[in-house]
């Protein structure tokens, strides 16, 4: 089942301790939250009460078996998660099980705390990763359960063309592959890769014109923004538009420039798209799918930072290059396919071959603490901090398989990234 998928077996409940199997808070319609937080965290403190009167308020009403809370716990120890857990009236991960509470936080991108995830109890499903929110702006839980709008949920509405030519998404823009551009004429990382976009643009709509990019602009001011727009040949949310906020919600967006690409239907084709047009200006593989198997560059280290990687060093000849390839080919494309099917736009693990005499092969080995020694395969997890390493000498597809299917079933030996 997804939910012990995600949360192993058993969770805990009560002074006692009590064991409770995890399949028993599965069902079809409820929002399961997943509770990060610790006891030596001002913040956390003040929030737990408010959570635990919504959830008594929640369980004794008509919504009540829709709802079920897991807290997993960042207290430095046993003793501190005890007392805290005291306070709360639902479930816990047991404290012991630190990996899992590892790869929760890597796998929801828990950058601090308190942070309240739900996810949909049927399929494990993301719902929302800001449920803290929708706690303190719907208290009463009247449109519980929650979940993120969708970008075709968000968007409708007025967009700016050239000119200041007023359009409507649903008319003028619906239908199309869309990025969606966050950036800002204040900061020069965006000031620099715009004219890369916009040399993409111009080039891409002249032979693939069902496509087209939304400005989401983070300028200070009006002005600040129509002198930046000025400059771009695509179209524009409003200065100052809600819209904005809502859509850097839905995606995450820490750091601009950022570039999405939603596909005709809305869905997210990719996050990372401002690594996609520097590595393929001329948008031969456009509008840049996800891949089972990519090179790694560069442009590319972000998905390092942000989820579970595989990656096989090879040497830079082509012999080695494709069979690095094909040993990673079929565990790929099994995860991939996975993903896919259940609807998710994350995967458990990402596959990637390196070169090494690539230049971020370097600063990576160094950064990992890794040999230099190719062939050699390794996973990454860098939200955790953890690294395993493979002691195959000369990996093959047989090889691939057996150390992802270890580290699925967390059967490998970890070690710390530093």
């Amino acid at each position: 089942m997804a939910l012990v998928e995600l949360l192993g077996p058993t969770v805990v409940h009560g002074d006692d301790k009590k064991s409770v199997d995890v399949s028993s808070l599965s069902g079809e319609g409820k929002a399961i939250g997943i509770y990060f937080s610790a006891h030596w965290c001002g913040p956390c403190r003040s929030f737990t009460p408010r959570l635990a009167d919504f959830y008594k308020k929640m369980k004794s009403g008509q919504k009540g078996a829709k709802l079920e809370l897991v807290f997993v716990s960042s207290d430095r120890d046993e003793k501190s998660f005890d007392e805290y857990f005291k306070e709360m009236p639902w479930h816990a991960l047991p404290y012991d099980q630190r990996d899992k509470k590892s790869q929760l936080s890597s796998k929801y991108k828990v950058r601090g705390i308190p942070t309240l995830v739900f996810v949909d109890g049927q399929t494990g499903r993301l719902l929302t990763a800001d449920g803290r929110s929708f706690v303190q702006s719907d208290p009463s839980g009247e449109e519980f359960p929650w979940h993120d709008k969708t970008f075709l949920e968000v968007i409708p509405g007025k967009v700016t063309g050239k000119g200041d030519e007023e359009l409507d998404f649903e008319k003028d823009l619906k239908g199309k592959i869309l990025g969606v551009y966050f950036s800002a004429h204040w900061c020069p990382p965006c000031r620099s890769f715009t004219p890369q976009l916009v040399e993409f643009y111009k080039t891409k709509q002249k032979t693939d014109p069902d496509f087209d990019i939304i400005f989401a602009s983070s300028d200070r001011d009006d002005e600040a923004f129509k002198e930046y727009f000025s400059e771009m040949p695509w179209k524009a949310i409003p200065f100052g538009d809600k819209r904005k906020e809502q859509l850097s919600k839905l995606y995450g967006v820490s750091g601009i420039p950022t570039l999405v690409w939603v596909d005709k239907d809305g869905k997210t084709i990719t996050t990372n798209g401002r690594a996609c047009v520097s590595d393929d200006p001329e948008g031969k593989d456009f509008p840049w799918y996800p891949k089972p198997v990519n090179e790694l560059s560069g442009s590319q280290a972000a998905i390092i930072n942000d989820a579970p990687c595989l990656i096989y060093f090879t040497k830079e000849d082509d012999a080695s290059v494709d069979k690095a390839k094909n040993a990673l080919k079929s565990k790929a494309q099994e995860l991939y396919d996975a993903a896919k099917s259940k609807g998710e736009d994350e995967q458990k693990l990402y596959f990637f071959y390196a070169k090494s005499n690539e230049d971020i092969i370097e600063s990576l080995t160094e950064f990992a603490s890794l040999s230099t020694d190719f062939p050699q395969l390794v996973i990454l997890d860098v939200p955790s901090g953890s690294k395993y390493v493979s002691d195959s000498k000369e990996p093959d597809d047989t090889a691939v398989k057996s150390f992802v299917d270890d580290y699925l079933a967390e059967k490998l030996k970890k070690t710390s990234i530093r």
